[in-house]
């Protein structure tokens, strides 16, 4: 696909919106990276951000990211990067997400990122988080006139109930709202997560989902010594989830799946991959289950591989990355009629899928996988052939038109939803 450019550029007012029509052409871009979490971090958006930077600089773009410090880590500007994620990344003040330790937000002026922007005119910006440094961020681009997108990857005010502050979510919602629509486009991973954004109020939004590393996650790496090592023989279970032990994900629900398939396979063993604040009391009331700890790259492929199951339980994730790598991996996926699932699983074909509503099916979908190996291994097989075909180039090409070609707000339509409605 030939690049974007600003050459040949024209405006067409329409309404409120001015819209920023470009011709292609081979020029390569500058295209800047704005995020409050990013590589080596591990969670959902790094990861996705990753797999982005790592796609747009094979194609040959300069690509700057703005990140917070972290711990240990000094400010500043530098150039190069492990993996070549970047061109060069600027690192600003970070401090500590209350709650999440192991995340930080980013602090800097809007007057700083400017006058950066002035000097060095990225073609486009992408925020993909929220807070502080994303709020800093889109007014600064709004300023220099720079295209600003967003990205919808995290459920925060779904987040609140789960963290006893569930009189907040219409505030964050509001929040949301404000935030995103002060740029021009905002990008969701799946079509169910438009409609939210719809009905939140935000627009426009256009879907970008999210490809899989099927080299990486592979039934190949299947390692039966690792098996042995959790203390199972050939036919037993393993029974597998992967993220943030966090009461978001609704761990509650695995565990109590666990349990229910333990019942009637007193031999089968629940590993968890991942850290995080429920660790500790997970593990003091079930210590027979097999905390793997945080996992990457080749030994993270290695402990999907060797799993039979994969629960899936969050309801309030945008996308969960896990499930894709999980079907690549070869394993039978349970999970909720959403997020990934609801675009990429087939219930009964490439995995077990259940109402939003019905946490009883869930159980049920795993138990039957759990008793019937055929209908079990057919899925497995068909997960992985399916997620040969969720590549990441196919989604960066995707991205990188998206951030491209999209509309500029005017100041008509900036000051319009300045403000933040409860209504």
């Amino acid at each position: 696909m030939p690049g974007f450019h600003s050459g040949g550029m024209k405006e067409e007012t329409t309404g409120n919106t001015a819209m920023r029509v470009t011709q292609a052409s081979g020029r390569k871009h500058h295209i800047t990276i704005v995020s409050e979490t990013f590589p080596p971090e591990i969670n959902g958006v790094a990861n996705t951000l990753r797999h982005l930077c790592l796609g747009l600089m094979q194609r040959g773009h300069k690509v700057t990211v703005i990140r917070p410090r972290q711990r240990h880590e000094s400010k500043g500007r530098f150039d190069g990067a492990g993996e070549c994620l970047f061109s060069d990344e600027q690192v600003v003040t970070g401090l500590p997400l209350p709650g999440y330790s192991d995340l930080r937000f980013g602090m800097t002026r809007p007057g700083f990122l400017a006058s950066l922007w002035k000097h060095q005119r990225p073609d486009a910006i992408y925020v993909a988080t929220q807070g502080p440094l994303g709020v800093a961020a889109v007014a600064a681009a709004r300023r220099a006139g720079i295209p600003v997108s967003s990205g919808f990857h995290t459920n925060f005010h779904a987040y609140s109930r789960y963290y006893g502050a569930g009189f907040l979510e219409k505030l964050l919602c509001s929040y949301g709202r404000w935030f995103h629509n002060r740029t021009a486009i905002t990008l969701v991973p799946t079509r169910k997560i438009a409609q939210t954004t719809h009905d939140m109020g935000i627009q426009p939004t256009s879907v970008w989902s999210r490809g899989v590393d099927s080299t990486r996650f592979s039934p190949h790496k299947r390692d039966a010594m690792l098996r042995q090592q959790w203390g199972l023989q050939a036919n037993d279970r393993a029974v597998l989830y992967v993220g943030r032990l966090a009461p978001e994900k609704n761990l509650q629900m695995a565990v109590s799946c666990f349990e229910r398939i333990r019942g009637l396979h007193p031999c089968a063993k629940f590993i968890l991959v991942g850290d995080g604040p429920m660790r500790k009391r997970l593990a003091e009331r079930h210590p027979d289950y097999i905390f793997a700890g945080t996992r990457r790259g080749e030994d993270l492929a290695r402990h999907y591989a060797s799993g039979d199951i994969f629960l899936f339980p969050s309801k309030t994730d945008t996308f969960g990355n896990v499930v894709t790598e999980a079907m690549a991996s070869g394993l039978a996926v349970v999970a909720f009629d959403d997020a990934a699932a609801s675009e990429h699983i087939r219930h009964e074909d490439n995995g077990m899928k259940a109402q939003l509503s019905n946490d009883e099916g869930f159980v049920d979908h795993a138990l039957r996988l759990a008793d019937q190996p055929t209908l079990m291994n057919r899925v497995r097989a068909q997960a992985r052939l399916d997620a040969l075909d969720l590549n990441w180039a196919a989604q960066v090409e995707q991205f990188e038109h998206l951030i491209l070609n999209q509309p500029l707000r005017n100041s008509y339509n900036a000051l319009h939803k300045q403000g933040i409605s409860l209504l």
